[in-house]
């Protein structure tokens, strides 16, 4: 992992344990306190599930899928051609999936509060390594559509392989 990748992921992580430390000084459990009404709300919760609270209180399925998600993610970085972009994408991934990690083996939840009102739609409550975790993702979605997925090494050898064929 090269030195970007990982100033990315300390930087989220951190920033995602602060706002945690914070919300759970500031906040009561399950009590919102609005910031723009009908829109956005800070709301504590603690969440014992995954994204939109499935696989509810399994926590060992959850924490080793984690795991296992933070060592693909770690194969793939070598795959992706290295920019700075898909190093920022990489970072997000790593540290937001460390920050709910982390929670989840210190808490046995995740720590929830970001509350927003979309179209009067009450969007699940979540924090900031899930945001980073969603960036990340659409980051290297669009490398791969921009076909960054191969970096000129793994390209080599796939034209090599093809021609040998």
């Amino acid at each position: 992992m090269n030195k970007k990748i990982l100033i990315f992921a300390i930087i989220t992580l951190a920033l995602d344990q602060l706002t945690k430390i914070l919300a759970c000084t500031f906040l009561n459990l399950n009590e919102s306190v609005k910031i723009i009404n009908h829109f956005f709300y800070l709301t504590l919760c603690h969440n014992f599930g995954a994204a939109w609270g499935i696989f509810k209180d399994s926590k060992i399925i959850i924490i080793i899928g984690t795991l296992i998600a933070l060592f693909l993610i770690y194969h793939f970085i070598f795959c992706f051609k290295k920019n700075l972009r898909n190093d920022f994408a990489f970072g997000l991934l790593f540290g937001g999936l460390a920050g709910n990690l982390i929670d989840r083996i210190v808490f046995g939840y995740v720590r929830d509060f970001l509350d927003f009102y979309i179209f009067k739609y009450d969007y699940p409550v979540f924090n900031i390594a899930d945001m980073a975790i969603v960036i990340g993702v659409i980051l290297l979605i669009y490398a791969v559509i921009k076909g960054e997925d191969v970096n000129e090494t793994n390209s080599t050898k796939r034209t090599s392989k093809r021609k040998t064929r």
